[in-house]
């Protein structure tokens, strides 16, 4: 069954994937990838809002003001939210309601907030997304928005992510080309469907 004819089945809520990977791993550009190829799928790529200045080439999100946050936060908007590296991070609640339209969500998580997630939405779908270290340090400098200590630092931390145990855990190594990976990405999200 191709992407955009899938049908919408309301009467079964969507499931959630939660997609986490080191800094480096290429996390966004296969989301990114999986975003264009099933825009026309009963599939939800939900914005982040940050705290953080929207960059050029950086994730595709909602800037918010620490003001403007701390707004949200206190009247319930967000399902989910955390801090770090100094931002504040949410998403909306709005991910319930596409849920409970049958609508799968996928989701940019943290690795910090990983067990907290899941104890708030038990049965998502958790998809980590790696790379070898030699392979994150070439990507971080030519990102260009670290210092070296900084490079080394998010390299250093990398190696939290490969003592992840969750029941319902992917996993893609993604050395090879964009489209490999974020095929890889795709058939998690296809697999996952009913």
């Amino acid at each position: 069954m191709s992407r955009e004819k899938q049908n919408l089945n309301s009467d079964r809520p969507g499931r959630l994937f939660y997609v986490m990977g080191p800094s480096g791993a290429g996390k966004d550009t296969l989301m990114a990838y999986a975003r264009e190829s099933l825009c026309e799928a009963p599939v939800i790529f939900a914005h982040r809002y940050i705290t953080r200045p929207v960059e050029l080439h950086g994730e595709n999100h909602i800037h918010l003001s620490e003001a403007e946050f701390a707004n949200r936060l206190q009247r319930g908007c967000f399902k989910f939210h955390w801090n770090s590296h100094g931002w504040s991070y949410g998403l909306g609640t709005e991910v319930d309601t596409w849920l409970n339209q049958g609508l799968n969500v996928v989701m940019n998580g943290s690795r910090g907030y990983f067990e907290q997630a899941c104890q708030l939405h038990a049965d998502l779908v958790a998809v980590l997304v790696t790379a070898s270290e030699s392979t994150l340090r070439e990507r971080l400098l030519a990102r260009g928005r670290e210092s070296a200590a900084e490079i080394e630092e998010r390299i250093g931390r990398a190696s939290n992510f490969e003592r992840l145990a969750a029941a319902n855990l992917h996993r893609i190594t993604n050395e090879a080309s964009i489209e490999a990976g974020g095929e890889a990405l795709i058939n998690i999200f296809s697999e996952q469907e009913g």
